[in-house]
């Protein structure tokens, strides 16, 4: 390796505040080997080590991530056993293994929902409370443990992550680097570097050429022997789901080797299955690319294998919102796959309408509605036994209760709902679908919400959290309804149990701290802002609400710096470049004050306070003449007579300090 390389590479474990560097280097053994004895050789006291491999082939989605906290774990379990139940859920995630050991803490009704009763699946976005839930794991045990210590993380084929992996990774260097003082080299293949920056914020790239390691051949077995290894490990695993999932790559490595399509059929859809039932989706899509074509061919009888791997690449499409790809699969191998078969083509063309009426910008809701009709005769036409006919009926009745909630028909909605509660009891067990018993509530105390009934919402949103307890999500949202109630102890307790119940989410933070600074509480108000904001940047709700708090406390270089923010994010933000315009006026600078109120009268011409606020500003300018033009349009937009009033006078004085100045200059 060049000598300049090492140097830029010490320079950057050496800094105080450590960045990520990319270094764009042929992959190999020889590339793993020489990355290895980088970390070792400056391996110290006060730094540590990790050599991590990030090939999705070889890790999964948590490639490189798994390998991290496996080798963290015997000490966190040792000394911080609190850790490890606080962050159970995040863990088996990432080591499947674990699930013999430890118990997840809280399962809702869609974790523990059978796949025949599974009818909720998480959205995309739910996926990265895994990520910064192991952040925030990662981050008690350092500043617990090694609080000083560097550590410099090699993340071997960076290039070749998944989507979780790369999050993880990106994510823990936003939040952490500084903090933590953390160093990541990512080694990746020449020419693929500028594809990598984009997940950072503060990226240097650099290219090796040579590197100081004898190259080593790696051993590749033979077909035969990795077909023989392959059978002895489906021998091991046998019918044990958790044995698969964490034998998983290895297996489909092995028959990949073999040269055994036909054998991948089964791991591959394992795979996709159970990581879109996580609501990895796009790391799910990576095992089911392909995946349908293969079937057609090495099990072209198994009509029912084949259906399943559609459906499971359209949830994963819908779940990230590719509508487009999932028309195309919906209307192009869906309706070969369905056929004639009623059951099919119902639940195919529900899932249209769902893409119709819920995903499609814009919504085309009579498409939608079409839809569920033409599936309604399905059902009608498949001779189902009672329950799963009362339950299909049921389940198509809500979609269009979705719509008619869409097209502001609310009360028909809620009567849909209610309906088909009452049918689900009568023809149910009590403890069938009791998942979607629930939803149904839930979408009753949504729709009251939507329309302001919120006693009624709160009443829903509770029937539904007595059915799902663990399901954070219900809390946060009561919580919201009890704070436009003004119940705000009872909103603050619903948002605290939100925050025990889940991975951490920004919304629910950003909402505690609207409902503190309502309180009064601005210090613990801008505490729970900044943790929104930690976890999402330049939200803006988080944004504003720091600032008023900010502003409140007379923070005022915080305040217009979180208004700026704002403002930055959300030009349109009329609100945020006023308040920075009276923080401009307060701290004298007059100009910069008035600049901003001409903004914010731009993007909201009808708000009187605002042309107050401007004729003071002007008026203490000297610029008297559009001072009381400013007062007289504040006056002409105001109903209330006490401030008229009190604008009449305003006007008086601009007046008379405008005569004032015109005799002294005479």
């Amino acid at each position: 390796m060049a000598v300049t390389t090492l140097l830029l590479l010490d320079k950057f474990a050496a800094e105080s505040s450590p960045q990520t560097l990319i270094v764009e280097v042929p992959s190999g053994l020889a590339r793993h080997r020489w990355l290895e004895q980088f970390l070792e050789a400056r391996s110290a006291p006060q730094s540590r080590g990790f050599c991590l491999s990030c090939d999705f082939d070889s890790g999964g989605p948590w490639g490189g991530v798994s390998a991290l906290f496996a080798e963290l774990l015997p000490a966190i379990q040792k000394l911080r056993p609190d850790l490890i139940e606080r962050h159970s859920f995040e863990l088996v995630c990432i080591i499947p293994e674990l699930k013999r050991t430890l118990t997840v803490r809280n399962p809702n009704l869609t974790d523990l929902a059978s796949p025949e009763e599974r009818t909720r699946n998480y959205p995309a976005d739910r996926a990265f409370r895994v990520v910064h839930g192991l952040i925030d794991l990662l981050d008690a045990w350092k500043v617990a443990t090694e609080p000083e210590s560097q550590w410099l993380i090699g993340c071997d084929e960076f290039d070749l992550a998944g989507a979780m992996s790369r999050c993880f990774f990106a994510e823990l260097m936003r939040r952490g680097a500084g903090k933590l003082h953390l160093f990541l080299l990512a080694m990746v293949e020449p020419g693929s570097g500028n594809a990598q920056r984009s997940s950072f914020n503060s990226v240097v790239t650099t290219k090796l050429r040579d590197i100081d390691t004898p190259l080593e051949t790696k051993s590749v077995i033979g077909k035969a022997e990795a077909e023989a290894l392959a059978i002895e490990l489906e021998e091991k695993i046998g019918d044990d789901r958790l044995e698969m999932q964490i034998h998983l790559q290895e297996l489909i490595r092995l028959w990949s080797l073999a040269e055994r399509p036909d054998k991948l059929l089964k791991p591959r859809f394992f795979a996709l299955e159970t990581y879109d039932t996580q609501g990895l989706y796009q790391d799910a899509l990576g095992y089911g690319r392909g995946l349908l074509e293969t079937a057609r061919e090495y099990a072209p009888d198994d009509v029912q294998f084949q259906w399943k791997i559609l459906l499971k690449l359209l949830t994963s499409h819908i779940g990230l919102q590719n509508v487009e790809a999932s028309f195309a699969l919906a209307k192009g191998e869906g309706m070969r796959l369905a056929g004639d078969n009623y059951a099919r083509r119902a639940y195919l063309f529900h899932l249209v309408a769902m893409l119709y009426a819920r995903f499609s910008k814009p919504r085309d809701l009579n498409r939608g509605e079409e839809y569920l009709n033409l599936a309604l005769e399905a059902i009608e036409s498949a001779n189902l036994e009672n329950g799963k006919y009362h339950f299909q009926y049921v389940f198509n009745r809500n979609g269009l209760a979705m719509i008619r909630n869409f097209q502001g028909r609310f009360e028909d909605a809620i009567e849909l709902c209610r309906t088909d509660i009452v049918r689900l009891n009568q023809h149910l067990a009590p403890d069938e679908h009791r998942l979607y018993r629930s939803i149904l509530l839930y979408n009753i105390a949504q729709v009251y919400f939507a329309i302001g009934a919120n006693e009624e919402a709160v009443k829903y949103y509770s029937f539904t959290i007595e059915m799902d307890p663990n399901y954070s999500e219900y809390y946060n949202e009561r919580g919201n309804t009890l704070l436009r109630l003004g119940r705000l102890q009872e909103a603050l307790e619903d948002y605290l149990r939100a925050v025990e119940l889940s991975p951490p989410y920004f919304e629910v933070f950003a909402n505690i701290g609207q409902c503190c600074r309502r309180m009064g509480r601005m210090s613990e108000a801008i505490e729970t802002y900044s943790r929104a904001l930690d976890l999402q940047p330049n939200h803006l709700l988080a944004l504003l609400g720091r600032g008023k708090a900010n502003e409140e406390l007379g923070n005022r270089d915080a305040a217009i710096a979180d208004y700026t923010a704002a403002f930055t994010q959300d030009s349109t933000q009329w609100e945020a470049v006023a308040s920075r315009g009276v923080l401009y006026y307060e701290a004298g600078e007059l100009e910069a004050s008035l600049i901003d109120l001409n903004t914010a009268i731009k993007l909201k011409p009808d708000n009187a306070d605002l042309y107050h606020n401007r004729s003071v500003v002007l008026a203490d300018l000297g610029r008297y003449h559009p001072a009381e033009e400013d007062i007289e349009a504040a006056m002409h937009m105001t109903q209330i007579e006490q401030d008229k009033l009190a604008l009449q006078t305003l006007l008086d004085s601009v007046r008379e300090r405008s005569h004032a100045g015109q005799g002294m200059g005479s």
